[in-house]
């Protein structure tokens, strides 16, 4: 977000003291500095250039002007106009937003053009009264909340409701949200049609705000959606060992909208899982095992995703050592619940109820706080140990994977040369997208599996699976042995 940009006018010498102090207050602030800039003319170093000209210009760029009057009206110009007086004319032609502080109890000492000054600008807004610094202070930053409020900048409601106020419709991917509304009435019957316009989505799904795209709008449908929300990307590492240590092996920080993040992060970790292949002695279908459940790791990524707290500047972290992965974000547990209760049944409340519902709709959450359920479960059949949670700078969940980082045992004990060890040859790195993934997994199983079946498993159209397919086709991952009737599968190595 680019930054709010504050020009402080008053007397100089009057006011060197509430100056420097109002300055140092607001770029001390947490909240004010996140989203303030503060101009004054004594931080502008020596130049060639008269200081009248440069302080109209800045009154004339700034977005917010905030003018301190006390006793004194200032140096006056051939024309008998003081700096003070002409700052804020400019301001006021400009259209800026004015804030007027006023210092005393009266205006009786005060010199007669100031007085005159203070009349002028009571009759075109409210001012506000100052005794000393802390006054003022405190003053100034009611009003520069209250702004912020007024703006939707911050807000009571959650932070993915509100208007990302810098992005338009035309910030958005068409083809995005096309694709969404498919796979929505595909998985969840969702009531829009294919042709639904930008804004009709948006409107139906609650994501728009006085023509604005809000922060979830952005996050699911963006085409940069770091662009505007910079520290939404996801940070994804492998180590060798149990410890963060340098040079990293493999590092990628991923950037796209959520499910694209999702997508990348999982693929990226099972890439780094042993996967384990058995025989078809007992079954025409291979078994397949990956090292740490692909739900759980799933299910974990997109917690992450769903419930950080996207006002925070760091970004989620996904972290594969030797014997854990370890996923971290900025946020926290709410206020209702603790770490035991995500051991037990528990409702769902979702710190970005907004951004979770699309995510539902495209079965990415089942939004029945059903989530750490299943991946204890899912763990503890894998004959894993169970996942662990952790508050602290954050949330921090981490899976275990087995104690020698070796292949799940297939049923028969053996393993296919396809995958031991990590997805090896192509496979490795390259699978992209979740279904990607899981269509690879089902014709590793069945070699004989069809499309439509492939669709109804993975609840997505067929027309969807064929393009992936396609795509799988284009990158010598898998191949189609014989014709489209009669023929098999293969996973190329």
């Amino acid at each position: 977000m680019k930054p709010i940009r504050i020009f402080i006018s008053s007397v100089q010498k009057e006011f060197a003291s509430e100056r420097a102090a109002l300055r140092d207050y607001l770029r001390g602030d947490a909240l004010m500095r996140r989203f303030f800039e503060v101009f004054l003319f004594e931080d502008v170093p020596a130049a060639d250039r008269r200081a009248d000209e440069l302080y109209l210009d800045e009154a004339e760029r700034c977005d917010l002007y905030v003018g301190l009057f006390g006793d004194d009206y200032g140096h006056e110009d051939p024309e008998g106009v003081s700096p003070t007086e002409r700052e804020f004319t400019c301001a006021t032609r400009f259209r800026r937003v004015r804030l007027i502080y006023v210092k005393g109890a009266d205006d009786k000492a005060k010199h007669p053009k100031m007085r005159s000054l203070i009349r002028r600008v009571g009759d075109e807004l409210i001012r506000r009264r100052f005794l000393d610094t802390p006054s003022l202070l405190s003053a100034v930053y009611a009003s520069l909340v209250a702004h912020l409020e007024e703006h939707k900048l911050i807000l009571n409601g959650p932070f993915d409701g509100a208007p990302c106020r810098e992005a338009t419709l035309k910030d958005l991917d068409t083809a995005g949200m096309n694709a969404f509304i498919r796979e929505a009435r595909a998985s969840r019957g969702f009531p829009l049609k294919d042709a639904a316009s930008a804004r009709d989505l948006l409107t139906h799904l609650n994501l728009i705000d006085d023509g604005h795209p809000s922060n979830a709008a952005m996050l699911l449908f963006g085409r940069e959606p770091q662009r505007f929300l910079r520290s939404s990307e996801i940070k994804c590492a492998h180590f060798h060992g149990t410890e963060v240590a340098k040079p990293i092996p493999s590092y990628q920080v991923y950037q796209g909208t959520v499910f694209t993040l999702v997508d990348q992060a999982v693929d990226f970790v099972m890439s780094k899982l042993a996967l384990s292949v058995g025989t078809r002695a007992q079954s025409t279908k291979a078994p397949v095992a990956y090292e740490i459940p692909r739900e759980a790791v799933a299910e974990g990524i997109v917690n992450a995703v769903a419930h950080r707290d996207y006002a925070s500047a760091g970004s989620i972290q996904v972290m594969l050592f030797s014997d854990r992965l370890e996923i971290w974000n900025p946020g926290q547990l709410p206020s209702s619940m603790s770490l035991a209760s995500l051991r037990q049944a528990h409702g769902s409340v979702p710190h970005n109820p907004l951004l979770a519902e699309p995510l539902y709709l495209t079965q990415y959450i089942e939004r029945l706080g059903t989530g750490t359920g299943d991946m204890i479960r899912r763990c503890r059949e894998a004959g894993l140990r169970e996942p662990e949670f952790l508050v602290s700078d954050g949330f921090t969940l981490t899976l275990w994977r087995t104690k020698t980082a070796e292949a799940v045992a297939a049923p028969s004990g053996k393993t296919s040369g396809i995958a031991s060890g990590s997805m090896s040859g192509k496979m490795s790195g390259i699978v992209s997208g979740k279904m990607s993934g899981e269509i690879v997994k089902l014709m590793l199983e069945d070699q004989d599996i069809t499309i439509p079946e492939l669709a109804k498993r993975l609840k997505r159209t067929e027309r969807t699976v064929e393009r992936l397919i396609n795509r799988l086709k284009a990158e010598e991952i898998i191949g189609r042995i014989g014709p489209a009737k009669g023929g098999h599968w293969e996973v190329l190595k």
